[in-house]
C-alpha cells in the first residue's frame, strides 16, 4: 500500500469517527433545546400567563363557548383585583357539579400542565368581579340595578336582554373574598346561588388564578378584555 492510500484510509477513518462524535452531540443539543422550551413554557404558564377556554354560556356575550382567553398570573399576587375584572378561579367547593371535568387523556394532561394546551374548566370558573373586600353588594334598587356601597351601577357588559338579577340579594364581602357574577345573568350560577356552599357564595382571593386580559381565539373575535372602569367610577370605598 502506498503512503498516499494509507493517508486516504486514515482520513476516511478520522471522518467517520468525527461524524460518530457529532451525532450524539447533535442529539444532545436538540434535547437541551426541547427541554429548555418546555421549561420556559411551564414557567410562563406558572408565573406569567396561562390559556383557558370558555366552557359555558355564563359570560355571554362578552365570552362565548369555546373562546380562548389569556389570563395574567400577576393578579392577585402583584396587582390588585378590581371591580369589573374578569377572573378565573378554582371552584371554592360545590359550584361545579360532580363529574364536570372532561376526559382528556394523559398526553393532553401533560401538555396542559406544561402550558401548551389551554387549561380546561374541570375545576375552574370564570366570572366578573362585582364586589371586593368590604363592599356592600345588593339588588335591586328602584331602577332594577345592582348597587355597590349604596350606588346603583349601569352595567354595560351584561348580555342584552338580561336583567341585572332575577333574585334579590344583600351581601357584604368579607376580607380576602370576592363577590362575582356572570355577564349572562339568567344563565350564571355565581355568588348569588352558592350561599350554601363553602365560602358562603364568596370566592377566596387565594383561589384566584388570574385576570383575563385578551380573547385570542377564534381569531375573528380577538379583542382586549378591558376593565369597564366607568361602570364603577362613582362607587365609594367601603
Amino acid at each position: 500500500m502506498t503512503q498516499e492510500a494509507a493517508d486516504d484510509r486514515d482520513a476516511v477513518s478520522d471522518g467517520s469517527k468525527h461524524r460518530a462524535r457529532r451525532k450524539p452531540s447533535f442529539l444532545r443539543e436538540v434535547a437541551i433545546v426541547l427541554v429548555s422550551a418546555l421549561l420556559l413554557s411551564w414557567l410562563i404558564k406558572t408565573f406569567v400567563v396561562q390559556a383557558f377556554y370558555i366552557p359555558s354560556e355564563s359570560m355571554e356575550d362578552t365570552l362565548i363557548v369555546d373562546d380562548r382567553v389569556m389570563v395574567s398570573r400577576s393578579v392577585p399576587d402583584l396587582f390588585d383585583v378590581n371591580r369589573g375584572d374578569i377572573v378565573v378561579f378554582k371552584d371554592p367547593g360545590g359550584w361545579l357539579g360532580p363529574g364536570y371535568a372532561p376526559e382528556k387523556g394523559p398526553v393532553a394532561d401533560v401538555l396542559t400542565w406544561i402550558g401548551l394546551l389551554p387549561q380546561d374548566s374541570g375545576e375552574h370558573l370564570i366570572k366578573r368581579v362585582i364586589g371586593t373586600p368590604g363592599d356592600h353588594v345588593t339588588c335591586c334598587d328602584d331602577s332594577g340595578r345592582v348597587e355597590v356601597n349604596g350606588v346603583g351601577i349601569d352595567e354595560t357588559y351584561i348580555r342584552p336582554g338580561s336583567e341585572p338579577s332575577e333574585i334579590e340579594f344583600d351581601a357584604t364581602v368579607p376580607d380576602g373574598m370576592l363577590f362575582v357574577m356572570g355577564d349572562n345573568r339568567q344563565h350564571s350560577a355565581d355568588s348569588r346561588y352558592n350561599t350554601g356552599n363553602p365560602g358562603g357564595g364568596f370566592v377566596p382571593m387565594d383561589n384566584v388564578v388570574g385576570s383575563a386580559f385578551v380573547l385570542v381565539w377564534p381569531f375573528d373575535r380577538f379583542t382586549l378584555l378591558r376593565n369597564p372602569g366607568d361602570v364603577f367610577a362613582d362607587v365609594p370605598a367601603p
